[in-house]
């Protein structure tokens, strides 16, 4: 293969406009953990020792990075000249975009890390020795972008007025220019400019992305992304492990993997469009990154199965049919083929081992509702595989199971082999979704794969359902196809609501049949999230939930993500007696109202008793249905 011309079947700003995407983490941190003393020039290691560092860029590229940025930070030749090597300018640049390339594949984008010039501000005002820096980044500028980069990273400029000059040298080349500079502690350059001066410059300037990386972790960024956002362009992050410590003469970053996911999911959710890593990080803090971005629809791009030939290819999903028409997989799916108003009501599986009371809640359910709905690990906390209860379901009573299905849990492998298994045991109707990560629930620590997202999993199970597997292959044996009724989940009350419909729309097209939503209480956002998806061939299932409590109320409404339980509900809440059963009674009200207003909009009602107290959702179907 030709490493000089890039293998991605899209271009970067393409993918970047529609979706979140992450940057590796450290490479001279990497370096550094593997022996390479820090008054070594680590640039030279791309001409010197390329396997080590096509090491470190397998490493991230495996954790499921979107790109990868050379080991060409100190490359300017006023920076190798300290080296004696300022004549290497063009040797490093082509070597380390060759060894970046081999490593990335056809599965990331290659990025031209261009740092400092190390020169001074002081420097920079004089005549002859600004152009000599800005000669410098054009030499280096031309080196990365003949050797075939997809983009350009300037990173960790201290001092605005030099990453100005840098952008000005990008002018020969027509690659997106993503540039960052460092912001100190007082939120400031040290040449002190603020984060939005910062922005409006250099969109003045015409960079395609703005961000900040080095110096502050990940809280400390965060604090200062909103004046980036304000600016217009899309903004990166890249901070370091948190703030360093120096243990023994080695400085060491105290910000775990863990919670480096997490912050990069709240920058996401603010609006940042990219996530990477600067000193301290590595693999690990990117591969929770990973797992952040595509809890955030990241990722769809391009899958870590296949890049031709797949069902789950770069364009969402290659045109496949299901063997079996929807009437024809399972009861429900003939009640929904045929326009009925269907009932579904959520029934956790068991924590113990015991399944015996909760067969017997899904016996008061029979002829009351079509399907039992199974959470798969709702709240990342840990119960009875929901695989295994909608056996018993099956085998002990007549009503069929609407299983969740994560990618929180599941590698790659995991997920195809539970579908099989699943289908295997009978198991027809499923709802597809990302899961709650881990963080939430019991094992605060334990790893979140997300090998898939939810659109990614529809992908799947749509292939499988007309017989292909996701590498693109006929699956074995006489019985050759599943035949899944696929549901999927929506937030009408989304507060990025433009958003979840794009997300929706990804589900659509992936393969979801239906849709189940969250709580809905108010009929305008019911009719909102309608009107907003009206162009899809999509049935509704309407959420609703009936409180069981004050308490109850206020927590959903306080801790669990899109759940918004207007004012006047809850005051009707608080306003009910004292007594426990006045509470559920009231609870039980309003959510029969909300059905009686509701019904004629949707196909269906997808009712959510808390606790387990089916006879709720038994009462709120008697009064309205």
């Amino acid at each position: 293969m030709d490493v000089t011309s890039s293998p991605m079947p899209a271009a970067f700003l393409d993918v970047f406009k529609t979706s979140p995407m992450v940057f590796d983490g450290a490479t001279g941190t990497m370096l550094y953990e593997r022996g390479v003393y820090l008054n070594k020039c680590f640039d030279e290691l791309c001409l010197v020792n390329p396997n080590l560092v096509e090491e470190v860029h397998r490493e991230y590229v495996n954790v499921g990075v979107d790109v990868i940025q050379t080991n060409t930070y100190g490359t300017h030749p006023i920076a190798l000249a300290k080296h004696g090597l300022e004549d290497k300018v063009e040797d490093i640049c082509q070597a380390a975009v060759a060894i970046a390339r081999r490593a990335a594949g056809n599965r990331c984008f290659v990025a031209g890390g261009v740092g400092p010039s190390t020169l001074l501000p002081k420097d920079l005002i004089r005549t002859r020795t600004r152009r000599a820096a800005l000669d410098g980044f054009t030499r280096q500028i031309k080196a990365l972008t003949d050797a075939g980069i997809d983009l350009l990273v300037f990173e960790t400029f201290h001092y605005l007025g030099e990453l100005e000059i840098a952008v000005e040298a990008s002018y020969a080349t027509d690659v997106p220019v993503v540039a960052q500079v460092s912001l100190q502690e007082d939120g400031l350059t040290k040449d002190g400019a603020t984060p939005q001066e910062v922005g409006k410059r250099l969109q003045a300037l015409g960079v395609d992305v703005v961000g900040a990386n080095c110096v502050l972790g990940p809280e400390g960024l965060l604090d200062h992304v909103e004046a980036l956002l304000d600016v217009g362009l899309p903004v990166i992050l890249q901070p370091n492990a948190g703030h360093p410590k120096s243990v023994d003469g080695r400085a060491l970053y105290q910000s775990s993997p863990e919670t480096f996911g997490v912050l990069a999911r709240r920058a996401f959710k603010k609006g940042v469009r990219a996530f990477g890593g600067c000193c301290g990080t590595g693999p690990e803090h990117m591969r929770r990154v990973v797992g952040a971005a595509r809890m955030m629809g990241g990722g769809r791009w391009r899958d870590a199965i296949s890049s031709t030939g797949s069902v789950l290819s770069g364009e969402v999903v290659v045109d496949v049919g299901a063997k079996v028409p929807l009437q024809e997989r399972s009861r429900f799916g003939e009640k929904l083929a045929n326009g009925d108003f269907v009932i579904s009501v959520e029934l956790n599986p068991p924590q113990g081992l015991s399944v015996d009371a909760s067969i017997e809640r899904v016996r008061a359910l029979q002829g009351v509702c079509d399907v039992v709905n199974i959470p798969d690990g709702p709240r990342a906390t840990v119960r009875m595989s929901n695989i295994a209860f909608a056996k018993r379901v099956l085998d002990e009573t007549d009503v069929e199971p609407l299983v969740h299905f994560c990618a929180r849990d599941r590698n790659l492998l995991g997920l195809q082999s539970d579908l099989l298994g699943a289908h295997t045991l009978g198991i027809r109707n499923l709802v597809v979704i990302t899961g709650d990560p881990p963080k939430v629930g019991d094992y605060p620590d334990a790893t979140a794969v997300f090998d898939l997202d939810s659109p990614g999993m529809l992908a799947m199970a749509r292939g499988l359902n007309a017989g292909i597997d996701p590498a693109g292959k006929a699956i074995p044996g006489d019985e050759s196809h599943t035949s899944f009724v696929l549901a999927t989940g929506a937030e009408p009350a989304a507060l990025n609501f433009d958003r979840e419909i794009r997300r929706l729309e990804e589900k659509v097209e992936a393969g979801a049949e239906l849709v189940m939503t969250q709580p809905v209480f108010d009929p305008d956002v019911l009719q909102r999230f309608l009107d907003a998806t009206a162009h899809l061939d999509l049935r509704v299932l309407i959420g609703i939930l009936p409180l069981a409590s004050t308490k109850n109320a206020e927590f959903l409404h306080h801790n669990v993500p899109g759940m918004r339980i207007p004012d006047d509900v809850r005051a009707r809440m608080q306003n009910a007696t004292a007594s426990r059963e006045a509470q559920q009674a009231e609870g039980v009200a309003i959510a029969a109202e909300a059905l009686a207003k509701l019904k004629d909009r949707v196909q269906g009602v997808y009712l959510m008793p808390p606790f387990g107290r089916v006879e709720m959702a038994k009462e709120i179907i008697q009064r309205v249905l």
